[in-house]
């Protein structure tokens, strides 16, 4: 954070002149702010369907399946707003749309306490807050790095990212804790309304699309402020277009096809069975939702630290090397889960706590190095696919517990993946863009 702004001022009547300069710390710092509690915030409220689906069973007597199409509805657009929300970034403006997206969301959880019927909750949770989440998802963060810094993307996008952690880490227990308290989830709802509403002034008053709009360049950047780009029409057809545009090269099938195997290897794999394997050795359920809850708090520091390294050395060579470690991980894990947590199992989760979503920032950055301009909206394209992977992985995983007895083989094949997915990220070539500027 060392570049920053200065401003000259007259001296004062005790200062000496040509001493009286102001330094304070880049705007880029306030704006990477906002857009971290932003993307906190709306982690946060992903995380509250999994809180409703007793509640409301016990209290409408709606089927377990119904509300979970009502979840997959959420998860799916959240899935595909992404790719679209960055056009319409580039087209309306980040304030506009980052602001839209928070009344959505505050607009679907309001109505959510006044629901009678599941196409109501499939409408209010399913659409309204599904597709306000993924306005806000990694595409945003690869927007604000894109726009804001040349130095230190690394470190920034290790830092966004680590926010949707965050958000879980923070809102989960306490919205549970508001469930059971109050053994109502009408103001748990309601808790998501107000802290959507609450966000919008700040996202209003402080955020802002580009170092121009307020006379600077980006952090790190040399010579005068860019000119602000003309607004590009047509959203959607422009999301598809690069869509098409980037089928065209190999990288970027690798790159989703990397994308896909982490989210096999975490959200589809660790997060679905995680609890169910280590319960069928014996272990408390309460112990192994714990585990899952410490590989969050290391999932911070690791992604953080990602993005430092990002900043630093080869982002396919630090692919392959995270995915490698992942792989031999989890082909450990089976000899590790018992029916108590015991040291090395602690060694597990914090090692695998570390590389969980460790691989976010160099992924943009090599959507960054080979689509330019196009790259967030890219990476929306590229984070589709690690949902793909992940919801098949959460199918298949029970599957094969179902076939076979056992998640062993499960384990074994994730790690298969990983090391295919590491030889994947060093096929990868480097795209025409220049390296990323040293840090400052």
């Amino acid at each position: 954070m060392t570049q920053t702004t200065e401003r000259p001022q007259a001296p004062g009547r005790n200062e000496k002149p040509g001493r009286a300069r102001v330094r304070r710390p880049h705007r880029a710092w306030l704006v990477a702010a906002v857009a971290f509690m932003t993307i906190t915030m709306a982690a946060g409220f992903a995380s509250l369907p999994g809180l409703l689906i007793d509640p409301l069973h016990e209290e409408f007597g709606w089927s377990r399946g119904t509300i979970g199409f009502a979840v997959s509805v959420n998860l799916a657009l959240y899935l595909l707003t992404a790719p679209f929300a960055a056009a319409l970034m580039d087209r309306f403006g980040v304030r506009q749309v980052v602001a839209a997206a928070l009344t959505v969301i505050a607009v679907g959880g309001g109505l959510t306490v006044f629901m009678t019927s599941p196409w109501q909750l499939i409408l209010c949770w399913g659409v309204l807050v599904g597709l306000g989440s993924g306005a806000m998802a990694l595409a945003f963060a690869a927007t604000i790095t894109n726009r804001w810094f040349v130095a230190r993307r690394g470190l920034v996008t290790g830092v966004l990212t680590a926010g949707g952690a965050s958000g879980q880490l923070v809102f989960l227990p306490l919205l549970s804790w508001i469930v059971e308290r109050q053994h109502d989830w009408r103001p748990a709802a309601m808790v998501v309304t107000v802290a959507a509403l609450a966000i919008v002034p700040c996202v209003v008053l402080l955020l802002r699309d580009y170092p121009s709009d307020v006379g600077l360049t980006a952090y790190g950047a040399d010579g005068p402020p860019a000119p602000r780009p003309a607004p590009r029409r047509g959203a959607a057809r422009r999301a598809v277009t690069a869509l098409v545009s980037a089928s065209r090269t190999g990288t970027f099938w690798l790159l989703a096809g990397t994308f896909a195997v982490c989210g096999a290897s975490t959200n589809g794999l660790v997060k679905t069975h995680f609890v169910p394997a280590a319960h069928d050795h014996g272990m408390p359920v309460t112990a192994a939702a714990g585990l899952l809850a410490v590989i969050g708090v290391f999932d911070i520091v690791g992604t953080i630290g990602s993005g430092w390294f990002t900043d630093r050395f080869d982002a396919r060579r630090l692919l392959a090397v995270y995915y490698a470690l992942r792989g031999l991980s989890l082909m450990v894990l089976p000899l590790l889960l018992d029916d108590a947590v015991r040291p090395p199992m602690i060694f597990f989760i914090v090692f695998y706590g570390l590389d969980w979503v460790a691989t976010v920032p160099p992924t943009i950055a090599l959507c960054r190095e080979w689509y330019g301009e196009d790259s967030a909206i890219v990476f929306g394209w590229v984070l589709a696919s690690h949902q793909v992977g992940a919801g098949l992985v959460a199918f298949a995983g029970g599957m094969a517990r179902d076939a076979f007895g056992s998640y062993d083989l499960v384990w074994y094949g994730a790690g298969g993946l990983c090391a295919v997915a590491a030889l994947m990220a060093l096929m990868i070539r480097r795209g025409a863009a220049t390296a990323p500027a040293p840090a400052l």
